[in-house]
Parts: C-alpha cells; sequence; structure tokens
C-alpha cells in the first residue's frame, strides 16, 4: 500500500535530500537519522531490526512509493537499518516536522497516511496471528504467493521472481529457522511446486494455487 502517489512522489522529492545505493549497501541507519522521514523512489529495500542479543532480523521488504523510518507510537527508537537488495535504489528524506506540514495542507495524503498506519499495525496483527494459528509450512506458502502477486513475471505456466532474500531472510519474514526454510523449499522442489537457484525463484503456477 504505497502512501505517496507518484505525482506527490515527484513534488516531494523536490524540496528533500536525495541518496542512493548500489545492491548490499545501507541507505539508513535510525541511530544516525531518527527525525527524518525517508520515501522510496526506486528500487527495493529491506528493513533489518536489531534485538537485544544483536541478532538481525528482517521486519518488512519496501518498494517505489513505501515510506520508512522512526514511525512509532512511542518515544523509542528502534534500532534498525534499511539496505538495498535491488541493483540500484533512490530515495529522498526529508525531516518530520516539514512531512507533517505537508500532510496538514493535503488532507487525501493525511487520510491515506492514516490508513497506511493503520495496515502496517493490521499487518503486524496478522503476522503475529499467523504464528499462533497457522504452521511454518502454510506462512510460507501464503509469503510466496503474496511475493508471486506483488513481484512476480507470469508465463504461460510459471512464475518467476527474482530471488533477492536468503532464506534466513525469509525465515525472518515467516518467524521461523533458516534449516526449517531451507527444508521446506527443498520439499516443495521435489513436489514440483517451484524451482529456484541463488537469482531467481521459478513457482509453478497451478502447483502453488492448488495448495
Amino acid at each position: 500500500m504505497n502512501v505517496l502517489s507518484s505525482a506527490e512522489l515527484k513534488e516531494i522529492c523536490l524540496i528533500t535530500n536525495f541518496k542512493t545505493a548500489k545492491k548490499g549497501e545501507i541507505i539508513y541507519f535510525s541511530h544516525d537519522e531518527s527525525s527524518r522521514v525517508y520515501t522510496l523512489k526506486r528500487g527495493t529495500i529491506k528493513i533489518v531490526e536489531i534485538d537485544a542479543k544483536g541478532n538481525e532480523i528482517v521486519k518488512d521488504i519496501l518498494q517505489e512509493g513505501d515510506l520508512f523510518g522512526q514511525f512509532t507510537l512511542t518515544d523509542q527508537t528502534l534500532d534498525e537499518y534499511a539496505i538495498a537488495v535491488s541493483d540500484y535504489v533512490t530515495c529522498c528524506s526529508f525531516r518530520m516536522d516539514d512531512f507533517e506540514k505537508i500532510i496538514e495542507r493535503n488532507p487525501a495524503l493525511a487520510l491515506r497516511y492514516t490508513k497506511w498506519m493503520g495496515f502496517r499495525l493490521k499487518r503486524l496483527e496478522n503476522r503475529y496471528a499467523n504464528l499462533v494459528f497457522k504452521d511454518v509450512r502454510t506462512r510460507l506458502i501464503e509469503f510466496l504467493k503474496d511475493w508471486a502477486s506483488k513481484e512476480g513475471t507470469n508465463t504461460q505456466d510459471e512464475i518467476i521472481l527474482k530471488n533477492y532474500l536468503t532464506h534466513q531472510d525469509i525465515a525472518s519474514l515467516i518467524c521461523s529457522t533458516r534449516q526449517t526454510v531451507t527444508s521446506l523449499f527443498n520439499d516443495l522442489k521435489e513436489k514440483g511446486v517451484l524451482d529456484y537457484t541463488r537469482t531467481e525463484i521459478i513457482i509453478k503456477n497451478n502447483a502453488l494455487l492448488a495448495l
């Protein structure tokens, strides 16, 4: 769910700072720029949170038009960073108080922003509900279906995904372990549901929909 339309994204980026990054480069770190908001203009990034034990957990995958930064309901600053997973990423940043002024002048944007915050909370609730009520295999299949619907390239009987996530990344997103995700991928491969390499995932369209 994008907060900014293409026109709004173009307008707001005229008055802000640009940042660029190549695949694997960090484009944002929470403790360095906690008072700024970012909007992704081009590419794909993943948001990684660092827990109290120093473990890195992939929290979200963001695409063009998405916002990121310190959107919390408290004054607590999360220890997280954003890293480019596509070949090239461009984002623009602006101060939170400037963003609030833009929202005040644009009721339609304010409404979309409110809906977006609600969407984020709902997605978090669903993630916890899935953890309680659905097994790991179901969570992985639903994740693949969602990923394919957003980014997959359809051929006659296959869906091809550019594979920029490691099994550890996927495990973090579905609340599992790398070993379990790898085992499930191998099982789905043996059953002819999908095939995968380090660079792409090929999903057998009808096979995945049947699961």
